[in-house]
């Protein structure tokens, strides 16, 4: 069985590529009537070659400055390239920029085909070639067999056909892989033929499809379902990872698919305008990459206006890299470690390109040392360390992350084992929302809320001094944003448990902070908590006090909340009455010594024991009910 490979030309205009796989297939890849009578490649064009292990799908690029973009299109999916320079010619600057691109696209294997070898002699052939060595140092076609050719004389053919075996055999294990993952293909066609209607063509990135198969298409997010397959030209009932494809889709308008487009299963992708990513400078980048520029980002066959933001930093120059994110015009589709290029908005040439590291991540405004260290994590070779990186990234410690998003957003192979192996670390941890139902977060997201928390805190024991604790509804009503409260419920029990906090159902606090009174204050306070006591049962409202109080009648309240607070007194009724804590204490052990020996008790039996007047006894007994110390039944009061 024969192994499917793509494999892309790269070179400059008139350097005889398509010529050269005309030799090689017999096939024309020129077919527009416009690059027949110019004589030059405009379109991508396509071919198939049979070697005896392998059937490589051809893609033939423009080689003109013109047509990069369309160049760039067709690169994408490449197994292996075929750089194509002119003997009688030499180095031009497309094949630099080509060469650029092909670098990359991160392959990892190549040949270099020196074509028109008829026209020039020898010893202008190995200057050629001296030159040509001087141009792939350091690339991966460093190492890479220059093969002799003529398409006129047929020379070299045999010769290349070995060498690009040879290719394959390096380059087809690396893609194993790709066979068995969900099916993927980047449209670079799009058309309607008549009693068929919608067509599109590509190379198969991952995976396979059979006819009746259905399939999305990006970043509409559509169905369309799979009514015929052609590879090469042939009717086929499945085309797989390697091959170039022909699907006739049903359900499917030509106008809203065309080239740049994504075409999956259903569920395998995610359309995204933020992307985080690893960008990397071309060396002879005349500029640096400043924060903020626009861009030209082609990634699979789309080209996209994006605005790049530096995670750190004000620029990068020449040959260097940096983690940014890509904030997109349009909506794209990606994985991770999926390589893309970046060309300047004017003049337009190709300054870096790079890989994708989170194809869905969340929106790093200002980024935090924890935010660059995740995302410097993302390049790792860990799967663990991506896998927990990832997560952090992708729902902000609120949700919305799925073990299944592992393979697209960080390339994880293994995941239930990644999975149980980053909860017993405790990268991650599951958040309980039903009985059936976990929410699983990163630890530094749920450590971010809580650091969060704490600032409000403190914003509020700033802005009410005379207060130990504040209501939790305020705290709360801050973390609106949250889409599911049991994360900021998570935060709050590590400030517990570090005791950071001190909370209850209705308020919280900060055990660090607290009332800082002045002389004046703490006499008043005095003075309020003796007459509570000194009241009994039948304590005095905060308008009482008010009224009594000789100096400082503003501080009265904030007092009296302070001392309800600190546990210090009690707000009983309605209309909030206050009664001193350890007079209720009191209270209390009276009424249970009173009940023990009695089936329940009336208000008015309480109104007995404690010694207080029915407008006190019943806002005392309500009370009571309240905080669980009694239970009601009709007209009488048992303990609880």
């Amino acid at each position: 069985m024969q192994t499917n490979l793509i494999l892309g030309t790269a070179g400059h205009i008139d350097h005889g590529k398509t010529s050269l796989v005309k030799m090689l297939t017999g096939t024309q890849t020129d077919r527009l009537p416009e690059e027949k009578k110019r004589g030059i490649t405009i379109e991508l064009g396509y071919a198939q070659l049979s070697l005896p292990k392998y059937q490589l799908g051809i893609v033939d690029v423009p080689g003109h400055e013109k047509f990069v973009r369309q160049m760039l299109a067709g690169a994408t999916g490449m197994d292996l390239a075929m750089l194509v320079i002119a003997g009688d010619d030499s180095i031009k600057q497309q094949t630099l920029e080509h060469l650029d691109i092909i670098r990359l696209l991160n392959l990892s294997t190549g040949v270099i085909a020196l074509t028109k070898c008829d026209l020039v002699e020898e010893d202008w052939l190995q200057m050629v070639e001296e030159e040509i060595r001087g141009l792939v140092e350091g690339t991966f076609l460093a190492d890479a067999p220059i093969i002799r050719c003529s398409s006129k004389t047929g020379q070299g053919i045999e010769e290349l056909k070995a060498a690009l075996t040879a290719c394959c055999d390096q380059v087809a294990d690396q893609r194993a892989a790709a066979i068995s993952a969900p099916f993927r293909m980047a449209i670079d066609r799009s058309f309607a033929v008549e009693g068929h209607g919608t067509v599109v063509t590509g190379s198969v990135s991952s995976g396979s499809i059979s006819v009746g198969d259905t399939l999305e298409i990006h970043p509409a997010g559509v169905e369309a379902r799979v009514r015929g397959l052609q590879n090469h030209d042939s009717s086929a009932t499945t085309v797989s990872r390697g091959q170039r494809a022909a699907i006739n889709l049903a359900g499917l308008n030509n106008a809203n698919v065309e080239r740049g487009h994504e075409i999956c299963l259903p569920g395998h992708l995610v359309a995204s305008t933020i992307l985080l990513v690893q960008i990397r400078m071309l060396p002879n980048s005349t500029r640096p990459l400043k924060d903020r520029a626009q861009v030209r980002f082609h990634l699979g066959t789309a080209e996209v206006m994006a605005n790049v933001r530096l995670l750190s930093g004000e620029s990068i120059s020449a040959n260097d890299t940096a983690i940014a994110q890509l904030y997109l015009k349009e909506s794209c589709v990606s994985v991770w470690n999926q390589p893309f290029v970046i060309r300047s908005e004017s003049p337009v040439e190709t300054i870096g390109g790079g890989v994708v590291l989170h194809p869905d991540s969340v929106l790093l405004k200002k980024p935090t040392e924890v935010d660059i260290r995740h995302a410097h994590e993302m390049t790792s070779e860990d799967e663990c360390v991506r896998a927990a990186s990832s997560v952090y990234l992708n729902n902000g410690g609120d949700g919305g992350w799925q073990r299944s998003d592992w393979p697209r957003i960080a390339g994880v192979i293994d995941v239930d084992a990644t999975y149980q192996q980053l909860i017993e670390s405790g990268d991650l941890v599951e958040i309980r929302l039903t009985q059936s139902r976990y929410l699983v977060t990163h630890r530094d997201r749920i450590q971010q809320i809580a650091d969060r928390i704490v600032k409000v805190l403190g914003r509020l024991h700033d802005q009410y001094p005379l207060r130990f604790n504040h209501p939790r509804n305020v705290v709360e009503n801050e973390f609106a944003y949250l889409k599911q409260p049991a994360v900021l419920a998570a935060a709050m029990d590590i400030l517990k448990s570090q005791k950071t906090i001190n909370a209850n159902v209705n308020t919280i606090g900060l055990n660090d902070r607290g009332p800082k009174l002045s002389k004046g204050q703490k006499v008043l306070l005095q003075w309020l908590l003796d007459e509570i006591k000194t009241a009994g049962l039948q304590g005095p409202t905060s308008k009482m006090l008010v009224a009594a109080a000789t100096k400082n009648k503003d501080s009265v309240n904030e007092l009296l909340t302070m001392a309800t607070e600190n546990n210090d007194v009690v707000s009983v009724g309605n209309d909030g009455f206050f009664i001193d804590a350890s007079n209720l204490e009191s209270a209390k052990n009276e009424l249970a010594a009173a009940m023990q020996d009695v089936d329940g008790m009336t208000v008015s039996d309480i109104r007995q024991v404690l010694g207080v007047s029915r407008k006190y006894s019943v806002p005392i007994c309500e009370y009571l009910d309240d905080i669980g110390f009694t239970r009601r039944s009709e007209d009488k009061r048992y303990l609880a």
